[in-house]
């Protein structure tokens, strides 16, 4: 399963340096220099850089290399994968420096794009009261009695707590804080979780 851990934004200076919109809860780890992160199959960005045509290469193609992104009539191809040269904090974003990037220009050409990691090469956490969002979609949703409310569509993280998104069987969604006193337990290896709602929490 591949797991979107950011969204490259808009550049940052005339340097090649991109914004990152964070999708984890540990960017330090996820944007260390030298990591290696793929872009997210058919991933394109909503606007393309001055003089290039954005498409994507199969897993294992080369980049063009810089110089054939400035020449006009010559498409720049979103890699299959970006490696991270520099990555720091600033007024609350990350700003990355990538590999192979290195003007605005070809920066504004990654715009869009998801990076994304394999759910296989993620350590699972090492509180037990911890979950990662892809253990938990998908899992399905009962009462202590067993009866079945639904599954876990997609996990909110809100300021207040995180949300565990429940898909009903008729179709529509409700939202369950993920607390211990509404979700006693969770069953990973028998593939459920156990929520006790309080009465009308279904119903908003």
């Amino acid at each position: 399963m591949q797991l979107v851990v950011g969204r490259i934004g808009k550049p940052h200076g005339v340097r090649g340096e991109v914004t990152v919109e964070v999708r984890t809860d540990e960017p330090e780890a996820r944007f260390a220099p030298g990591t290696v992160l793929r872009t997210e199959p058919g991933a394109t960005p909503p606007t393309t850089a001055p003089r290039s045509t954005v498409l994507r290469t199969e897993p294992g193609a080369t980049p063009p290399s810089p110089e054939a992104a400035d020449e006009p009539g010559v498409p720049f191809r979103v890699p299959a994968e970006l490696t991270i040269e520099e990555a720091r904090f600033h007024q609350g974003r990350v700003l990355i420096a990538f590999a192979g990037i290195p003007d605005r220009n070809t920066a504004e050409a990654l715009r869009g794009t998801l990076l994304v990691v394999d759910s296989a090469d993620v350590t699972p956490p090492d509180d037990p009261e911890e979950f990662h969002d892809h253990q938990l979609v998908g899992l399905a949703v009962v009462t202590p009695t067993g009866e079945r409310l639904g599954e876990v569509a997609r996990i909110d993280h809100a300021p207040s707590s995180d949300l565990l998104v429940l898909r009903r069987p008729e179709g529509r969604t409700a939202l369950i804080p993920f607390v211990r006193a509404i979700v006693p337990e969770v069953d990973l290896a028998g593939g459920r979780v156990i929520v006790d709602p309080p009465a009308g929490l279904l119903d908003l």
